[in-house]
């Protein structure tokens, strides 16, 4: 197995099981319908509702966080808004209650921003009741924390900023976010799912090779390890991609991006030299065990 075969079937160790994505979705569908049968009276399992997070990007790896936003009509936020102290609270136990009426056995909690419907499975979905705005774009979402606030946010820019820069550089960018997730979790990275694809997008965009096939992901991969650790430490956040939305650090991933760029480094050289074993082990010090090994 090539190199470009390697990283070819990583990529695809990487993405989530076509039967899993028919479980996501049948459960999306359930949440849906029974929102927009208790806050429309309409029997529609498609209708105001939307994948967001790393999920609604296309960039996530694993089941352990479905992000869901719920668009209720703005009658509701009006009904919450009048309230003296935590109308968002009340506004989240609302909808936690409608919820139940459908998973009434799966756990389910409140939780801040959220509410939180976790499965037996470990699929675990993060349900956000939200309200679009005279946009058409943005929405307005309740924040329980500090008595209660309203947030906005744009998932929809970030969802087509993802998709349209995926499309012009050979759909490289998409695979390079999952690849960094696979990195996160390998090697405990503190950095969040938005930071992985703001950064990941920041530097493709600026990338001479953003259009390479699969044979140049080693280079790929050990010029974004370099990206990554020459970030500035000092720095808080960053622009989202897309919306441009403040995005804060959680902690300080630069040092792991060094060693993962040394691994690179190291890994290139094993298989320049036909050492595929020594390579294949580099990388799996990157990226974890769903990297496949090396022969030739």
């Amino acid at each position: 197995m090539s190199i470009a075969d390697s990283f070819k079937l990583l990529c695809l160790n990487l993405s989530i099981h076509p039967d899993v994505v028919e479980i996501i979705q049948y459960r999306y569908q359930r949440i849906t319908k029974t929102i927009n049968l208790e806050y429309r009276g309409i029997n529609s399992s498609t209708q105001h509702s939307l994948y967001v997070g790393s999920y609604g990007r296309d960039t996530e790896i694993n089941t352990s966080d479905i992000d869901v936003l719920v668009i209720l009509p703005f009658s509701v936020y009006d009904r919450f808004n009048k309230y003296s102290t935590n109308g968002q609270s009340a506004l989240l136990q609302e909808v936690k209650e409608a919820v139940r009426k459908t998973y009434s056995i799966t756990h389910l909690r409140a939780d801040g921003q959220v509410i939180v419907l976790h499965f037996e499975d470990s699929i675990i979905y993060e349900i956000v009741p939200c309200f679009l705005n005279k946009d058409n774009e943005s929405f307005t979402y309740p924040d329980t924390h500090d008595g209660g606030s309203w947030k906005v946010t744009n998932p929809r820019a970030e969802i087509k900023a993802v998709n349209d820069a995926n499309i012009s550089c050979n759909k490289n960018l998409k695979r390079l976010c999952r690849m960094l997730r696979a990195w996160k979790s390998t090697n405990k990275v503190d950095i969040c799912g938005l930071l992985i694809d703001t950064l990941a997008h920041n530097f493709l965009s600026q990338y001479e090779w953003r259009n390479k096939s699969y044979l140049w992901y080693d280079w790929i991969s050990r010029d974004c390890f370099k990206y990554l650790m020459d970030q500035d430490t000092n720095q808080l956040y960053w622009r989202a991609v897309g919306s441009g939305q403040h995005v804060w650090r959680t902690g300080k991933f630069e040092n792991k991006a060094k060693a993962a760029y040394e691994h690179s480094l190291a890994a290139i050289a094993a298989y320049s030299n036909g050492q595929y074993w020594a390579a294949t082990k580099e990388w799996r010090e990157i990226y974890g065990n769903k990297f496949p090994a090396i022969q030739s």
